[in-house]
């Protein structure tokens, strides 16, 4: 829709940007949205927030020269309303439209493509291990990525093919090289970005374990095994296998501070257990999350850090504003960490989200048996990441 040819009206639309619209959010200032996208594609994805008010009006509603007026009830027209689409073209149509109607209108650049394309790092002040730990953070789709840097090394782990060449700019800016780039698993809901970095020069590291599921290109990349170790300056970086969500899902302890848990445990929720076996699998690698839960992530210190790959629309950040949280808190607050084996299975299997969009593509094009290029990853992986067993939060249960 926004490659339409659509007759503007002779008026000016000012924009805002992705960030400054996020900036507002983040600051607390109630937010109008307009999304002029089908009703399929809001509801399965749009922008929320405490004080954001979102209302869906397909763009087709406003092609007419007389606009019902049912359709013009539902807009305010006592405070400014931000009109959003997929790329940036229609919305623009639509805020004109409505300037001549004599609303208060702008309209958001490069539309939800604009708002998957922000990423912000953000340093996570309770590490305590040598040197700096960053988090990153894709709030369009909730996927997290972690950065240590200790003198002139640097390490990412989880990085976004999208964000590539974010990662060597970053680490040049804060004076290091980027030794590793390192992937938890075969991620189901983003195209990792392992594979372009190790193009790039820097160490490409994969779970040994996750070689199984038909990786093409394991003979590239450094296979980590449990108990490995890389070091980044004076930090370790430890390879802990731990299965679940996947068979070959794998985490990382950095420097005995923070377990970077790929999809294994989040602040909010635990795994989803069904992405690889599908549904006949699932209640299978829900026994096999529960025993690695107990017996290789709760059994560290409870002042470790837990980091996960991903957070939801539920999920509350610390007050450093990471999504971070020590494992006894987590243990404290979410009931499923103290489940018998059986409640807890019944209680992940019951309430899963649908699976992430175009996973059956995402996962293929991750374990290197399909092609994807840079504007087909982009697309195949823009949504929410549903990697959850919840729909809602379990922690404070």
């Amino acid at each position: 829709m926004d490659d339409m040819d659509l007759p503007m009206p002779d008026v000016e639309i000012e924009s805002v940007s992705p960030n400054g619209l996020k900036d507002r959010i983040d600051a607390g200032e109630d937010v109008t949205l307009l999304d002029t996208r089908m009703e399929s594609e809001y509801n399965e994805w749009k922008i929320d927030g405490e004080t954001v008010e979102s209302i869906n009006i397909p763009y087709f509603e406003f092609l007419d020269d007389e606009i019902d007026g049912d359709v013009l009830a539902r807009i305010p027209d006592d405070r400014e309303i931000t009109v959003l689409c997929a790329k940036g073209g229609s919305s623009e149509y639509v805020a004109a439209t409505l300037k001549e109607r004599g609303y208060d209108v702008d309209h958001l650049e490069d539309g939800m493509n604009g708002w998957a394309r922000i990423y912000e790092r953000v340093e996570v002040e309770r590490y305590d291990g040598a040197g700096t730990l960053y988090q990153y953070q894709r709030s369009s789709s909730g996927c997290l990525g972690y950065l240590v840097v200790d003198g002139n090394e640097a390490a990412v782990i989880d990085p976004l093919r999208t964000f590539a060449d974010r990662y060597l700019e970053d680490v040049v800016d804060l004076g290091a090289d980027l030794q590793y780039a390192i992937d938890t698993h075969i991620h189901a809901d983003h195209i990792s970005g392992v594979r372009n970095l190790d193009a790039e020069g820097v160490e490409g590291v994969i779970p040994e374990v996750a070689v199984d599921r038909g990786v093409t290109y394991a003979d590239e990349m450094t296979l980590a095994a449990d108990g490995d170790e890389f070091e980044v300056g004076d930090a370790t970086i430890e390879t802990v296998y731990t299965p679940g969500h996947t068979s070959g899902m794998t985490s990382y302890l950095i420097d005995d501070s923070l377990l970077a848990t790929g999809d294994g445990l989040f602040v909010e929720s635990v795994a989803r257990p069904d992405l690889e076996e599908g549904d006949e699998g699932a209640e299978d690698a829900a026994r096999q999350l529960y025993e690695t839960l107990q017996e290789r992530v709760l059994t560290l210190p409870d002042d470790t850090l837990i980091g996960g790959a991903h957070f939801s629309d539920s999920a509350e950040p610390a007050d450093d504003g990471t999504y971070t949280a020590p494992i006894g808190q987590l243990e404290a607050e979410m009931d499923a960490l103290t489940m018998d084996e059986d409640e807890f299975v019944d209680l992940i299997l019951s309430d899963m989200p649908p699976r992430p969009a175009n996973y059956e593509d995402i996962i293929p094009t991750n374990l290197g048996q399909q092609e994807a290029d840079d504007e087909e990853a982009f697309e195949l992986e823009l949504g929410p990441n549903n990697c959850a067993a919840s729909q809602e939060s379990l922690a404070g249960d």
